[in-house]
């Protein structure tokens, strides 16, 4: 089996697993555009013991209800010799696109069950938040969902040779890796193939937004102001196009929702006051961060704040990436100018991580202090005079608890 560049991806593995397994669950994959799902999905038809049928529900215009009964019925055909031992794998990508999906899906898959039909279904999507809403409101008990997040330092090494420093800067879009060379190429890329494409097919076509230029000079700011805390009143004053804090904070996890952007809470022993709290901004990825800075490689290595910030940022995004499908929550501690860059917790067990990068920050090493406020498994330094982002990339986090 050959992957992009002959990597082998996680994802894979287990969705080819759960698919010769017994057991009839629909398998649903998830995560951001350009970040593999596709090629996973036409890996497995190459490397499956059964056949199989790919098509895409990519161009919403021509794409409905009546097509994905008609791709549904081309599974189904396909098992109709030696109906009895013969398996199918149908799969649809950008499921989310097709209008009431999940009730469509529900039906038929429900017909295949009562008629004891051998299609295996594996469902692909950009869309976190509608594939989400669908699953658990129409398909509770019938499927299984897998996460598959941007790539990680270790994929974007070992098939790309990214070093750190590139890594730090070029993120882990793979499809973006190869124009790494010519920046000024790789920068357009990545804003108009990867973030005008999401936020224009992905957020604005499928889900209701009152304000289209809000969300996007949001998303912008947030970008600007990764790895930083901001109020959402202080937000609104650098808005040309003011909205309510309750607009922007559903905007916020629109954007997170896409693997685009999201607003980390402060961690406190009180839920009401954790989603109070002021947010710091993350980008997923930092290509998004460094695409739209105007800064080449080499100025952003030589300007020690955009670099402290966007090592950070490269932190947060391995721990908003890794806590999809791990269980695990992220967060960010201050009290009267004592800060922790990020928390960790899973269950009961809470780990305090610092990063220390040459940034000159505002706030003061809050470390000790979250210690006596709260019981923590342990402390973990990344950079100088710790764990280096290098090794600490390649740890798995769960590994930590």
């Amino acid at each position: 089996m050959s992957f992009h560049h002959e990597f082998k991806r996680t994802q894979y593995t287990l969705i080819k697993k759960r698919l010769t397994e017994p057991g009839r669950f629909i398998q649903v994959l998830i995560g951001p555009r350009q970040v593999g799902k596709t090629t996973i999905a036409k890996q497995l038809t190459k490397n499956i013991d059964f056949d199989s049928h790919f098509s895409s529900a990519d161009d919403p215009a021509t794409h409905d209800k009546h097509w994905l009964n008609q791709q549904w019925e081309i599974g189904r055909l396909k098992t109709l010799p030696a109906r009895k031992s013969k398996k199918i794998l149908l799969i649809i990508d950008e499921i989310q696109k097709i209008p009431d999906w999940p009730e469509t899906v529900k039906r038929l898959w429900d017909e295949d069950a009562f008629n004891n039909t051998p299609l295996k279904v594996l469902l692909l999507g950009s869309s976190a938040l509608l594939i989400q809403k669908g699953l658990t409101e129409s398909l509770a008990g019938r499927f299984e969902l897998i996460y598959s997040p941007h790539w990680s330092f270790k994929e974007m090494n070992e098939t790309f040779g990214l070093n750190i420093d590139q890594y730090l800067f070029f993120g882990g879009y793979p499809g973006a890796a190869p124009l790494i060379k010519d920046e000024s190429r790789w920068a357009k890329y990545i804003i108009d193939s990867l973030i005008e494409t999401t936020v224009s097919k992905d957020i604005l076509q499928m889900t209701r937004i009152d304000k289209p230029s809000l969300l996007r000079a949001l998303f912008f700011l947030g970008c600007n102001y990764s790895s930083q805390i901001l109020s959402f009143q202080k937000a609104v004053g650098q808005l040309q196009d003011a909205g309510n804090t309750v607009t922007l904070s559903n905007y916020l996890n629109l954007l997170g929702q896409a693997g685009l952007l999201s607003g980390i809470q402060k961690f406190s022993g009180n839920k009401i006051r954790q989603r109070a709290s002021s947010p710091k901004f993350m980008v997923h990825n930092t290509a998004l961060m460094t695409s739209i800075s105007n800064l080449k490689f080499s100025e952003a290595r030589n300007s020690p704040d955009f670099w402290g910030r966007l090592a950070e940022s490269a932190v947060g995004a391995h721990l908003l990436n890794s806590s999809f499908s791990s269980g695990i929550e992220v967060f960010y501690w201050l009290d009267h100018n004592r800060e922790v860059d990020f928390v960790i917790k899973k269950g009961e067990s809470v780990i305090a991580l610092e990063v220390k990068s040459g940034r000159k920050k505002n706030s003061l090493s809050g470390g000790g202090l979250f210690g006596e406020s709260f019981p923590i498994k342990r402390q973990i330094l990344i950079g100088t005079g710790g764990i280096s982002f290098e090794e600490f990339f390649k740890i798995r986090l769960e590994s930590l608890f």
